[in-house]
């Protein structure tokens, strides 16, 4: 039978090592160490920017991945690429967006260069 500690009172914590202070409310800290998720800005239209964008990324069918991933194998991007230019611009990129294409290649080797550095 598993002895059981009758000293210690249910509100009080486990490890006192380990708690917060008494008066404490496990809070975020008030000094200037902590940032926000949002920013040391105001909040603004955090949240809406952040449903918004698990709304464009993570919600879309089946069907339309698959167009997305043909579309973008055919001109030789990523599927995150084609997708971004869809979000950015309102538009399926074209072969026939070929400096548009090449700009976008540009940048994906420039982001690995810097990313091995």
């Amino acid at each position: 039978m598993a002895e059981i500690d009758i000293r210690r009172s249910p509100t009080e914590p486990a490890d006192p090592a380990n708690s917060a202070p008494a008066g404490h409310n496990g809070g975020p800290p008030l000094d200037d160490e902590h940032t926000p998720e949002w920013g040391n800005g105001g909040i603004g239209n955090y949240f809406y920017w952040k449903a918004a964008h698990r709304a464009a990324w993570k919600n879309p069918s089946p069907g339309i991945v698959a167009f997305r991933i043909r579309k973008a194998e055919r001109l030789g991007l990523t599927y995150e690429e084609y997708t971004l230019e869809i979000l950015e611009r309102g538009r399926h990129m074209q072969v026939e967006d070929v400096e548009r294409i090449a700009q976008i290649k540009r940048a994906r080797a420039a982001r690995a260069v810097n990313h091995r550095k």
